[in-house]
């Protein structure tokens, strides 16, 4: 078994103590330092696999120890010993990069537990760079600092929030940062919170004991238990009612769950990830969502781009559904008309990359000889791509084009007409932003 070597840092003799010798039944190594300049003296000195602690220092404080290791040692995990109760610190901690908290007094099961998870990073991530480039689709600018904000995501237990519109992918993204983060081995549980009636929810999030209403004939282990040590996603966390929300803030903060009919709470080891195609922020204006459950949540927020953002990577995406059908229906893959491909690279997908994969699955239906021409794709909007208008039809593209027109004009008079810098300003690739002039007769 290969041995590890963990840095504690505490200026208590008795703390360290103590996590010395819960680590050396883990069979890890350790090193000690009393303050900020001792632990980063060892830090030159030896490689460590993981560091502990404690966020008060004589010389400083965690917080300031956790950004020199991001700075210098960006692979090694630090987990931060908070006073209890004290989430702003353990949450600024978090900010700063720090891999996980534990709060004082320490309990040790949940130490172990945070120590072993914490410790598969030195083997390294189930799913590497090229199979999430594989599952997370596209070559545009974009997605690919997606691709790289999930990989460093994964290596830490920070909550995420996780915005985006419908389609665009939210789960796909939950889902790689567990499967290239420690907590691979264990459950991902994906849960729609708008899909769970309001009178079932606490029994659906903590479980019930046999009893404990009308119809609990048996306990029944929560969504919570369920993924205890490995993630649970909530998607659609916007539709939660305002009660959850206080019971959720409760259990994520807490470390614990208490099952409807219980009188002892459960302690659970979950990583939370939450999205929604709301806007949060909004909400929490008007009161419809909890401040201090948005701040506890929203730690990181990682946001996955519409495809009108990514516009470069609807070949790409075309391509491997299309084969991806094919395979279904043990065939030959479709093909898309040169026609076609341009009215897909025009549309402006509402409904993201869900929606493409809806035209393109009709589409194969339609078409003849395996070639998908742009009337089998039935778009809104192919007739004004094309031009084929007829008198009195209400025409939206055309006021829809002079909005982006304006927008873009705006962004490059913004940039002084330096197309790289008004592509960055509009969030979207320099290849989009080149056919999107193009398209509407700018460049």
């Amino acid at each position: 078994m290969t041995r590890h070597l963990a840095l504690v840092v505490d200026d208590e003799p008795d703390i360290r103590e103590l996590l010395e010798l819960t680590l050396s039944r883990m069979n890890v190594d350790t090193r000690s330092a009393e303050n900020l300049s001792r632990a980063r003296a060892l830090l030159v000195e030896q490689t460590f696999d993981l560091c502990l602690t404690d966020m008060r220092l004589p010389d400083g404080n965690g917080i300031e120890l956790v950004a020199h290791i991001q700075a210098r040692y960006p692979r090694m995990p630090v987990a931060v010993i908070t006073a209890h109760g004290n989430m702003e610190s353990a949450i600024s901690a978090l900010k700063a990069g720090a891999y996980d908290f534990v709060s004082k007094p320490v309990d040790l099961q949940m130490l172990r537990r945070l120590v072993s998870t914490a410790l598969k990073l030195a083997d390294g991530p189930t799913v590497d760079g090229a199979d999430a480039a594989i599952r997370l689709l596209g070559v545009s600018d974009a997605i690919q600092k997606t691709r790289a904000t999930i990989e460093k995501l994964a290596r830490s237990q920070t909550p995420v929030y996780i915005s985006g519109e419908s389609g665009a992918g939210k789960e796909l993204a939950a889902r790689l940062i567990h499967d290239q983060g420690p907590r691979s081995d264990k459950p991902f549980i994906p849960v729609n919170c708008g899909a769970i009636p309001e009178h079932l929810m606490e029994s659906e999030f903590f479980g019930h004991r046999k009893g404990s209403f009308t119809g609990a004939v048996t306990d029944k282990q929560g969504l919570f238990q369920a993924a205890h040590e490995g993630t649970l996603f909530l998607d659609e966390i916007a539709d939660l009612p305002l009660h959850m929300q206080v019971k959720l803030l409760r259990a994520i903060q807490e470390k614990a769950v208490r099952p409807v009919g219980s009188q002892n709470e459960v302690a659970i080891d979950v990583r939370i990830l939450s999205a929604t195609h709301k806007i949060l922020d909004t909400l929490v204006q008007d009161g419809a969502f909890r401040q201090d459950l948005f701040y506890r949540i929203n730690v990181i927020e990682l946001h996955v781009p519409s495809l009108r953002e990514r516009i470069d990577d609807i070949p790409v995406l075309a391509q491997y559904i299309l084969n991806r059908l094919a395979g279904q229906a043990d065939g030959p893959p479709a093909m898309l008309s040169r026609e076609a491909t341009n009215a897909l690279l025009a549309y402006s997908f509402p409904g993201n990359v869900r929606e493409l994969e809806n035209i393109l699955e009709r589409a194969v239906t339609l078409c003849e000889n395996h070639r998908i021409t742009a009337a089998d794709l039935q778009l809104p909007s192919v007739r004004e791509v094309f031009g084929m208008r007829t008198d009195g039809e209400l025409a939206l593209d055309p006021f829809l084009s002079s909005m982006e027109k304006e927008t873009l004009l705006e962004a490059l008079k913004k940039t002084r007409y330096n197309k790289t810098a008004a592509a960055k300003l509009l969030g979207i690739s320099f290849g989009a932003l080149r056919y999107r002039l193009k398209k509407l007769g700018l460049d």
